[in-house]
């Protein structure tokens, strides 16, 4: 059961009291200057009758609550608050007049005054039911449209997350079985590389399986992460690579989504380094230019030669991924020519 939007907020109570002092004050002038009744008649009828409807208006909460739009038909809503509205009103004049023929002795004028105002009264209990519920059925509707604004947010969110924990996971698995196979060659020829190989894979799976817990990391961690897949890859291609960095300072303590750049190296690898017969440059630059850091990582290839096909699935992580993270499209862009293969993400950067 939901508390009473009034009584549950100490502000909306003291505005609600506001309210009906001011109709108090008013209806107190309306009836010695406006109508002429005594004192002594005008102050009780108007304590009495009001503070009375002050507090069944109150109560008109749970009509509101009750007969709710979702579970009744129109008809029946309209009938109920009709025959509701009726009944309150004349349950508000019987109470009014006994209360104050108990408190206050009652004479002719007074009852010639109460039976004259009588159908006016009667009409203002009843408007007053139906405009404080209907109050009311604003206050339900827009409480419910809240919730459920917040309730698709959350839902949009863990359906987000969700989608970025299946791209994070679909990274290429083909990396940790090369490796693998790598490793297995090596005992037999090379046992101290392989030993080597087997200590920095598994630094990298410990940095990966802790990056699957956090969506974003400093541009420093992807680095010591990339740095360490390509001292691996290292291993297993010898020279056929080369890498160089150009960072600037200001960008290693800026946010990135975890593992956004070993997709970027892994295609690099896949594509130009595999089957190249010439030394493969791999270069990573990271620069802040119009409020976005821009990571690049480019490589020559040799053109002659033809790369390993593949489904592309990495890249498209990462653009999906980007998209998810920052709800912005066109943070990828990709360049193919003159032996020269770039690809450029593009972070948004909040400038302090």
């Amino acid at each position: 059961m939901s508390a009473h939007p009034i009584l549950k907020n100490t502000k909306n109570l003291i505005l609600y009291l506001i309210v009906w002092f001011s109709i108090i004050g008013s209806y107190q002038a309306v009836l010695i200057w406006g109508v002429g009744l005594e004192l002594k008649y005008a102050l009780p009828d108007n304590l009495i009758s009001n503070i009375l409807l002050l507090g069944l208006g109150l109560s008109f909460w749970h009509s509101a609550k009750y007969i709710s739009f979702e579970n009744n038909s129109v008809i029946k809503i309209f009938l109920s608050h009709i025959f509701g509205g009726i009944f309150i009103s004349i349950l508000w004049l019987a109470i009014s007049y006994y209360l104050i023929n108990s408190l206050v002795t009652i004479d002719e004028i007074y009852s010639e005054f109460f039976l004259d105002t009588l159908p006016w009264k009667f009409l203002i209990g009843v408007l007053y039911y139906f405009l404080v519920t209907a109050f009311y059925y604003l206050i339900i509707y827009y409480s419910s449209y809240q919730e459920r604004i917040i309730k698709e947010a959350e839902l949009k969110n863990l359906v987000t997350q969700a989608e970025l924990k299946s791209l994070k996971f679909q990274i290429n698995p083909h990396f940790i079985f090369n490796s693998l196979n790598s490793m297995s060659a090596l005992t037999v020829i090379n046992p101290e590389k392989a030993r080597s190989m087997i200590l920095k894979l598994a630094d990298f799976l410990r940095y990966t399986l802790a990056s699957n817990e956090r969506q974003t990391t400093n541009l420093s961690e992807e680095l010591k992460n990339i740095r360490l897949y390509l001292e691996i890859e290292k291993i297993r291609f010898e020279d056929k690579f080369e890498f160089s960095e150009d960072i600037e300072n200001e960008c290693l303590r800026i946010k990135v989504p975890s593992m956004i750049l070993q997709p970027l190296f892994e295609n690099a690898i896949k594509h130009a380094v595999y089957e190249a017969l010439e030394k493969v440059t791999l270069n990573l630059s990271a620069k802040i230019k119009n409020g976005f850091m821009e990571i690049r990582v480019e490589n020559n290839f040799d053109g002659n030669v033809s790369a390993k096909s593949g489904t592309g699935i990495g890249l498209t992580n990462i653009k999906n991924r980007l998209e998810l993270v920052y709800n912005q499209k066109d943070l990828m862009n990709i360049i193919k020519g003159n032996n020269l293969f770039s690809v450029t993400i593009y972070i948004p950067v909040k400038m302090v």
